[in-house]
């Protein structure tokens, strides 16, 4: 487990890499990938400077939340409709709506559902989550209607293919935005890999977890994941 002063120097790297982009990077928000890290490590990252931490699954989040004082939190990983109840008054923001019916039971549930972002597979990747982008004028309409929609999130392929990634969300953001008639202004897009690329195509929030935390500790009981965050 790497220390809060080693989070913040790591934090100080990534700044620097934005900085390099020509962009401020307190233009940039930085969310914490925190998935498979533990309270600790999430406090650490709290005390070095990281505001909001990002977590793929809704019960992995809800057992840290009482633990670690302070974080602003976003769910970062899919959604299935039966989980939309144990968002309620949890999350700030939900970056990983891929569906109208996904929009559908949190609009449904009740109260005033957190602001939203309509997850784009913008590599047209098959095993990958996210709307095609052609399917993603017609339902961030719909979605538009139910929810508070931000802005776009998407997860890059690897390698060379992500700048042409981010390109694609960057130019459907611009059309959406003036198709929908709405201000779109958030984009959720960049990982530990290539957020440097995300950046200088515009991106608004990048999503880390080796570039803040270092390397996961291996679970033997889990294969090991296909990409770090």
């Amino acid at each position: 487990m790497l220390s809060s002063d080693a989070i913040a120097q790591n934090l100080s790297t990534v700044r620097g890499v934005i900085a390099r982009q020509g962009v401020d990077p307190d233009r940039v928000l930085v969310v914490a990938a925190s998935k498979g890290r533990s309270a600790e490590e999430c406090g650490a990252a709290l005390a070095a400077g990281i505001t909001v931490l990002g977590e793929n699954r809704v019960q992995e989040a809800i057992s840290k939340m009482g633990l670690v004082e302070g974080a602003r939190w976003h769910l970062i990983g899919h959604l299935q409709t039966n989980k939309v109840g144990a968002l309620k008054d949890r999350f700030e923001m939900i970056q990983s709506v891929d569906s109208i019916r996904v929009a559908e039971a949190l609009a449904a549930y009740g109260g005033a559902p957190p602001p939203v972002l309509l997850e784009v597979n913008a590599g047209s990747e098959p095993n990958k989550t996210g709307l095609a982008p052609a399917a993603a004028e017609a339902a961030g309409r719909r979605i538009a209607e139910l929810l508070d929609l931000r802005g776009l999130m998407t997860v890059a392929p690897q390698g060379p293919a992500a700048a042409a990634a981010f390109q694609v969300l960057a130019g459907l953001r611009a059309s959406l935005q003036q198709r929908l008639g709405i201000a779109l202004p958030e984009l959720s897009m960049g990982m530990s890999d290539d957020y440097g690329l995300a950046v200088a195509a515009g991106a608004t929030m990048i999503r880390l977890g080796r570039a803040l935390f270092g390397p996961a500790a291996p679970n033997p009981a889990k294969p090991l994941p296909s990409r770090a965050q």
